[in-house]
């Protein structure tokens, strides 16, 4: 493919929405316009928060009719077309990332070495696997990943960043990046997978007896304490329900001594800009919202971001956040929910390992040796660490046994 070229941005708002989200953003909405533009237009990312959006563009030749100019532009001939993009930040510190590096940072600054600014190719302050390389589905792939893994080597050295690191990118983008120079990384979450359930009681079916009336006890508890939980779509939510969410997600932060990287308006913002893919689980009672989590959904999978309420009810958290979304994936045949990041609790109810993947460029000789040494030493550690949690699945051993010999996750 072609006489390619390359633009750098630095503004979302200057790219075509349809243009941007009609490249293979795989399951995830995290890439796509509407969730990132809301993360610019709140502030909730930018030179104040330490993720100086760069975003890359790799453009081909087009016929006309092609989609041009920014948010608000009308289709028009364009002689460009977009094929591939990438979104990047330039930081100067590690929150919000989810895959940990202080511990690389800290290393580099006891032996004299810069760690920072650095690039980091990420969803911001989202610990969800998605596509990084953004191509358009079209088009021949290797020759488009050339020119953008070229281009964030081209930005990392105008910026002078210390290294670069894509953040729970897929296994197969991991291996594209290795074949470049990337050293990988190995990570795992905790993920629920739809095996084909006809309802709750089907997936229930499949865990041991004692799981099986733990949560069954949960759910009886917490539905007992509340007058119900209902799904709302983005688009229909109230504003009075877009600020009670956002006090929820300051509340739970604050509780366990986190940051509110999402800045007052993201809520609105992403509704307004992606409604779409926002579903929340809203708890009433007396007439009122006491709790909530919000959800990005897509055919292909649920993704569980932020939840909070308004007084503790026993069990409440377990039900908005873990099995009201297991309930949405059956009745929707969504085949996978990722329920955000961490979290050991959800191995009993049903959330097995998951493998996550990064890549990592050091720009410092010795430092980058060390890395590498680290890497493969955690990776042999992490594979062991998830064996051993697969031991205490809630699944029967018949049902784990019949999904290792049929190759299903």
């Amino acid at each position: 493919m072609g006489d390619l070229t390359v633009r750098v941005v630095e503004d979302l708002g200057s790219v075509n929405a349809a243009a941007w989200d009609a490249l293979d953003h795989g399951p995830s909405p995290f890439t796509e316009h509407g969730f990132l533009r809301a993360l610019e237009r709140s502030g909730s990312v930018g030179a104040e928060a330490g993720w100086q959006p760069v975003y890359v563009l790799v453009e081909a030749p087009a016929g006309p009719g092609a989609a041009a100019g920014g948010e608000g532009a009308s289709a028009q001939a364009d002689p460009r077309r977009l094929v591939g993009a990438v979104a990047a930040y330039i930081k100067p510190h590690s929150y919000g990332e989810y895959i940990f590096d202080w511990s690389w940072a800290r290393g580099a600054r006891q032996a004299g070495i810069r760690y920072y600014p650095k690039l980091v190719i990420a969803a911001p302050m989202t610990p969800a696997t998605g596509r990084r390389l953004l191509i358009a589905p079209d088009v021949e792939r290797a020759p488009v990943v050339a020119a953008l893994i070229a281009a964030i080597r081209g930005i990392a050295d105008a910026a002078e960043c210390s290294s670069i690191h894509w953040l729970f990118c897929g296994a197969d983008e991991q291996r594209e990046l290795a074949a470049a120079g990337y050293t990988p990384r190995a990570s795992f979450q905790y993920h629920w997978r739809n095996h084909g359930y006809a309802d709750f009681d089907g997936f229930l079916g499949e865990l041991t007896s004692r799981r099986r009336k733990q949560v069954r006890k949960e759910r009886a508890r917490a539905q007992a304490a509340i007058d119900g939980l209902d799904w709302v779509a983005g688009g229909d939510l109230k504003a009075a329900e877009i600020a009670a969410l956002d006090g929820f997600y300051r509340r739970t932060t604050f509780e366990h001594g986190g940051f509110d990287y999402l800045r007052p308006g993201f809520f609105e913002r992403l509704v307004e800009l992606a409604p779409g893919r926002v579903e929340i689980a809203r708890v009433r009672r007396g007439g009122e919202m006491i709790a909530g989590a919000l959800f990005l959904e897509t055919p292909k999978a649920l993704y569980g971001r932020y939840w909070g309420c308004s007084e503790a009810i026993e069990f409440l958290h377990f039900e908005t956040t873990c099995y009201a979304g297991i309930d949405r994936c059956i009745a929707r045949q969504i085949p996978l929910f990722e329920a955000g990041a961490q979290g050991q609790h959800k191995l009993l109810r049903g959330f097995l390992p998951a493998p996550t993947y990064s890549a990592h460029w050091i720009r410092h000789p010795g430092l980058r040796q060390a890395i590498q040494t680290f890497c493969r030493e955690e990776a042999i550690a992490v594979a062991a660490g998830m064996d051993e949690l697969a031991q205490a699945s809630p699944f029967r051993a018949e049902v784990l046994a019949a999904r290792r010999g049929a190759g299903a996750g």
